[in-house]
Formats: structure tokens, C-alpha cells, sequence
């Protein structure tokens, strides 16, 4: 029997949770995104895994498409404005502003975002683009 995307999804939002290897998760986010390709979340996921495993490239093209799917989410701009500076691209301004407005609006965003940042350190500490972009938004 498959497993419903959805299913699927939610499995691999609390298999991260609990603290699963970025490596062993990467293949059910992709397949996710495979199977529903209009997935913001998704695809904003998948990047943010990517980031995690220092594949700074496909993480880029990863939140492009979440970015693109949903302009709203503050989690796809930061992704990819991360992947951005890991990428050494121009443009980031733009991206980390929208997320600023966009967490300014929406108080629950901002708490989200927040957590984003401090679950994304305590699994890579030295996380140089996740500090500079927490730095801009949070200040």
C-alpha cells in the first residue's frame, strides 16, 4: 500500500523533529516534491535539508521553486537567501526584506522563523549565511 504524499510529508516533518540525519531524510523530500511538484512546503523542506547538508546548489534550486509556488512564505525567502550567500549570487537584499516585512505582518511567522533559526543552529552551530540572515531579519 503507498503511502498518501501528504502521509509521507508529515512522516518526514517528525522524523526531523525527532532528530533523523539530514542524509536519511533528503530522499523521502525528494520524492515528496517528485510527486507533488506545486508543493511550496515541500520544496521549501527539501531546501532547508540541503542547506543542512552543505549542498548549498540544489538548495537554491530547491527554495527558487518554493519561492516561486508561494512568494508569501518567509522560510522559502530566507532559504534562499541563504543559499544565496553560500552561492556567492547577488540579490539577496531583496529576498531577506520581503521576509522582514513578511514576519513583521504576521506575528506567528516571526515565532516560526525564529525557531527555524535556532533549530538550524543547534544542528550546524557555525552556521556563518543562517547568522547573517537571522542578524538582518532579527535586529
Amino acid at each position: 500500500m503507498t503511502e498518501t504524499v501528504e502521509a509521507l510529508f508529515d512522516q518526514g516533518l517528525e522524523r526531523y523533529r525527532a532528530g533523523e540525519s539530514v542524509e536519511s531524510l533528503l530522499p523521502l523530500f525528494k520524492e515528496v516534491c517528485d510527486r507533488t511538484p506545486k508543493s511550496s512546503a515541500a520544496w521549501t523542506c527539501l531546501s532547508w535539508l540541503y542547506l543542512l547538508d552543505n549542498k548549498p546548489t540544489p538548495a537554491y534550486k530547491a527554495a527558487q521553486k518554493a519561492v516561486k509556488l508561494n512568494p508569501q512564505d518567509p522560510q522559502a525567502r530566507i532559504n534562499l537567501a541563504i543559499a544565496m550567500l553560500e552561492t556567492a549570487q547577488k540579490g539577496v537584499r531583496e529576498h531577506v526584506e520581503i521576509a522582514g516585512q513578511l514576519i513583521l505582518a504576521v506575528p506567528e511567522l516571526r515565532e516560526e522563523v525564529e525557531q527555524n533559526f535556532e533549530e538550524g543552529l543547534s544542528r550546524k552551530p557555525d552556521w556563518k549565511s543562517l547568522l547573517r540572515v537571522k542578524n538582518w531579519l532579527m535586529e
